[in-house]
């Protein structure tokens, strides 16, 4: 048996023509395909990107020269406006600017008045509030409702082999009184103008509080003045000694009283009402 005969057939080696241009085709295509992306890159850069041409330097003079023929054509209207009213209507427009500029004035005018008041009565009213807290601390420290600090004299006294007698601690305290003393306490209890002192079976009671010896005051005022009060001869301290009790006064340069009280309620006086005298 005879082979087949596998020489090609002229048809054969035409459809091998045929498709191998179509192969060698496709890597070209792709090659070229990335330098024309390239380039659409290129160009939009250069389309987006401002250049300084003729045409763009034209447009900006006219531009430029229009702009300034609106504002003189607007100048020149404005002007022409004024200067074509009549005389009338010139010194109408004068009067008009002329009261407008007074009410602005006299505008200006009340508000400084009032300015000035507002001020002046800030100032009224600070002062004001001044007297009235000083006032008020000074009656708060007379009446013994606030403590006090001041320069002053601490006396001592101590009883000896006979009991003192509250008339003798009475003369202490008003020759305080007497010599300026502006806050008075004693052994812990703050004397004021309706304070009393007497005498019971349990001891010395002031104010409705017994206190025993030894007897211990403060009082705020001049020393200078305190010290030689009591020491006066047939005073307050030679009263102590002829009683057999003994004392000891030293003066204070800055000198706190703490103890305070709350003044009694009034049962019978009022403030009094003012009345013109006329």
């Amino acid at each position: 048996m005879t082979a087949p005969d596998a020489t090609p057939t002229p048809e054969d080696r035409q459809d091998d023509d045929a498709s191998a241009p179509a192969d060698q085709d496709v890597a070209p295509r792709h090659a070229e395909a990335a330098p024309e992306r390239g380039h659409a890159w290129r160009t939009l850069r250069r389309a987006l990107s401002p250049r300084l041409s003729t045409s763009r330097v034209v447009a900006a003079l006219l531009c430029a020269l229009l702009g300034f023929a609106l504002v003189v054509q607007v100048q020149q209207t404005q002007t022409e406006s004024l200067s074509s009213l009549r005389q009338s209507e010139l010194v109408r427009i004068l009067d008009e600017v002329t009261q407008r500029g007074g009410d602005l004035e006299n505008e200006v005018r009340t508000l400084r008045e009032q300015r000035d008041e507002l001020q002046s009565g800030t100032a009224d009213d600070a002062a004001a509030l001044e007297v009235a807290v000083e006032r008020a601390e000074r009656q708060g420290i007379l009446s013994g409702r606030l403590p006090a600090v001041g320069p002053g004299v601490t006396v001592r006294i101590t009883e000896g082999d006979t009991r003192l007698r509250a008339t003798a601690l009475l003369t202490v305290l008003e020759e305080l009184r007497n010599a300026g003393a502006e806050v008075i306490e004693l052994n812990g209890v703050r004397l004021v103008a309706s304070s009393y002192l007497i005498e019971t079976s349990e001891g010395i009671v002031v104010d409705g509080q017994i206190v025993s010896p030894p007897f211990l005051w403060a009082a705020i005022g001049d020393p200078s003045a305190l010290g030689p009060a009591l020491e006066i001869p047939g005073g307050a301290m030679s009263t102590i000694r002829t009683g057999g009790g003994m004392g000891r006064i030293d003066a204070v340069d800055e000198l706190e009283i703490n103890a305070v009280r709350e003044p009694a309620p009034l049962r019978y006086a009022e403030p009094a009402t003012g009345t013109d005298s006329a």
